[in-house]
């Protein structure tokens, strides 16, 4: 185990300015809030803090069509009735609707989650943070399940260019099925999911026998769960497989998807975790002392998330956050209690013992089929992208100037960052 984890976090502010649009779930403001509740507690002084660069259309392309992510660059509201072959075609519409900055959220996002998977490849840090990553859903040429971009399949392929295995654990309430299906024929990754499965829950993936083909079979483990599961269960079955999965397949490095959809009381969800069960999953993938790229992910129910993500962000600095939320801008949210912790629901757990104990033997048996920790034969690293800032000259001055390249015309002394965590010297209102 070492001696104390180097942590480095990622956030841009412009990140949570976004709008999907009225009666829509998926609320960035979210990640303000979260980010906000991480200040108010001074768990910024313990981590490095990141802007992440905008992700270039070229980074995107490493795993989406270059057709795509030129539709999703070109594309905005404004224009979007002129191209109603293309909106379907790339499946953008009701669930991913086409919104103001979308393409820059994207890029953001993104950016947040390749940059965690280069300091981890460099060794410039031992756990990387990016709550406004995990966006499970999306495929090579399609947009799903409010996912764009999958920034983890991006993060992932990063990851495997210094790593023969890496491992990816799903602990959002829907089936990661986008990186599933990027990885279902390769053994370098194995993908693990807990979710809901059954009656029609979105995406319908995610049964216990879809176990990856060809190269990967055995090497996707789904873990289908029914409504209302609770700490007790779930950690103790997350336990048992994860470990295991671990000891067999012996990974260089842990993605942790963290969708917060699974606690209680989601506006989306059917599980019945508390705060303390959630994060007592990332407690027991932290303890494996293997270097670890932590995102988000879903969560509709926005103080629960901010709460959530931000027990998360102490147990991974082995600071316990005391119960009462420090005053903060975002403080009338988490009133009247304003509480970190949130109580269960009274609401039945549909997961019988013997119903758990049957998938538990479904999935061991399969890891049992796979070799110990499969080889790579390893080449040439191919380099990270370096791709040189615009010209500034061409720049058209009428043009909206966002937070991040505000960020690189100024230069400020009076920083949140304190001594050795002072790593983004042009930060500014982040």
């Amino acid at each position: 185990m070492r001696s104390k984890d180097r942590i480095s976090y990622f956030y841009d502010g412009d990140v949570g300015n976004v709008y999907f649009g009225p009666n829509h779930p998926m609320k960035p403001h979210r990640l303000c809030m979260t980010h906000h509740l991480v200040l108010s507690y001074d768990l910024h002084k313990k981590m490095e803090i990141y802007r992440p660069h905008k992700a270039y259309p070229v980074e995107l392309a490493q795993f989406h069509s270059a057709d795509y992510v030129e539709f999703l660059q070109r594309i905005n509201p404004d224009t979007q009735h002129l191209f109603p072959e293309e909106m379907a075609k790339f499946k953008l519409g009701e669930d991913c609707p086409v919104f103001d900055d979308m393409f820059e959220f994207c890029q953001i996002y993104a950016g947040g989650t390749i940059d965690a998977a280069r300091r981890l490849n460099n060794q410039l840090c031992d756990i990387a943070i990016n709550w406004a990553g995990g966006l499970h859903h999306a495929k090579k040429c399609e947009a799903s399940g409010f996912c764009y971009i999958n920034d983890l399949v991006l993060g992932i392929l990063e990851l495997l260019k210094y790593h023969a295995r890496v491992l990816y654990i799903d602990i959002d309430v829907h089936h990661g099925d986008g990186v599933e299906e990027a990885f279902y024929f390769t053994d370098r990754v194995m993908t693990v999911s807990f979710h809901k499965y059954g009656n029609l829950f979105f995406p319908g993936s995610g049964d216990v026998k879809e176990i990856g083909e060809r190269e990967g079979k055995f090497y996707a483990i789904n873990v289908p769960l029914k409504d209302g599961i609770d700490d007790s269960s779930f950690t103790r079955l997350f336990k048992t497989i994860i470990s295991k999965v671990v000891e067999t397949y012996q990974p260089g490095v842990i993605v942790l998807q963290c969708g917060a959809d699974s606690l209680a009381g989601d506006r989306l969800g059917c599980f019945n975790l508390s705060i303390d069960g959630h994060a007592e999953c990332v407690r027991i993938v932290k303890k494996f002392g293997l270097p670890l790229l932590v995102t988000g992910g879903g969560g509709y129910t926005k103080e629960n998330v901010a709460r959530c993500w931000t027990v998360e962000t102490g147990v991974l600095l082995d600071t316990v956050l005391p119960d009462e939320i420090p005053d903060n801008d975002y403080i009338k949210y988490f009133a009247p209690e304003c509480s970190l912790r949130i109580p269960t629901a009274h609401i039945e757990n549909f997961n019988s013992k013997s119903y758990l104990g049957t998938i538990k033997m479904q999935v061991l048996e399969n890891l049992r089929c796979i070799q110990h920790a499969p080889s790579v034969q390893m080449q040439e690293v191919p380099p990270d992208f370096y791709i040189p800032d615009s010209d500034e000259d061409e720049k058209n001055p009428d043009e909206r100037i966002d937070q991040h390249t505000r960020d690189k015309q100024i230069q400020r002394d009076d920083e949140y960052y304190e001594g050795d965590n002072d790593n983004d010297h042009n930060m500014d209102d982040v």
